[in-house]
């Protein structure tokens, strides 16, 4: 299938080893430049996605996943034909059908960023633990009061970008708080921004990497210490 200059899809990894080569296939199925950025993995995740036609990126150390998207970002924003910047998990969570609804109202022209939501319709969030909706649900109050974005869903990694908005973009947060940091960074911009539905689908394997309850406490504290710099 020819590729579409006009798409990066950028998937920062960090040990996906056992995944990313079945998120790479599934993607292979649609038109669209695709970079890796290894994030310092210590397993094979970067052999594995070098096996497919795509851009392998490696940080020699572990940064975090905010770093990794600061990292494809600007590499995708180097090519000059590059209009849309798609930012993809690595965990097999999401559907690559989704691109393409994230990418409609940055091609209708009437948006500049796209955020993807597993709430806006019921069952989106598939199998999702009550423990995970409901720090989800507190990160959302969050974020709303903090930015004043009128949000569904806030810690979602399937997001779409224009070339100019992206460059307009910043990311700071190394780790997980680099998802509240975006959001931030859209409202103090004025970027005109929407929410479109989207599946997120969790596995045993994905929830086992997920975050934990404190490690979530200190997400939250890393953006209110941002927000009050």
């Amino acid at each position: 299938m020819k590729t579409n200059p006009d798409v990066w899809v950028v998937i920062p990894a960090y040990n996906e080893g056992g995944v990313i080569g079945r998120v790479l296939t599934k993607l292979q199925r649609f038109p669209y430049r695709v970079v890796v950025i290894d994030d310092g993995s210590t397993d094979d995740t970067a052999k594995t996605a070098s096996a497919f036609p795509v851009v392998v990126l490696r940080h020699v150390c572990n940064l975090g996943q905010g770093a990794a998207l600061q990292t494809g970002i600007s590499y995708a924003l180097r090519f000059p034909e590059t209009r849309y910047i798609v930012t993809f998990d690595s965990d097999d969570q999401h559907n690559p059908e989704d691109i393409e609804r994230v990418l409609q109202p940055l091609m209708a022209g009437t948006h500049d960023v796209v955020l993807g939501s597993r709430f806006i319709r019921r069952g989106d969030a598939q199998n999702i633990k009550a423990a995970k909706q409901i720090f989800l649900k507190l990160a959302i109050a969050f974020t709303r009061v903090s930015t004043g974005l009128d949000l569904t869903d806030t810690h979602n990694g399937l997001r779409a970008f224009t070339a100019q908005a992206a460059a307009k973009l910043h990311i700071t947060q190394n780790r997980m708080a680099h998802a509240s940091e975006i959001l931030a960074q859209i409202a103090d911009l004025g970027l005109r921004w929407c929410e479109v539905p989207v599946t997120v689908s969790y596995t045993d394997y994905s929830q086992a990497k997920g975050q934990s309850m404190m490690n979530s406490i200190n997400i939250i504290w890393d953006i209110a210490r941002g927000r009050l710099r």
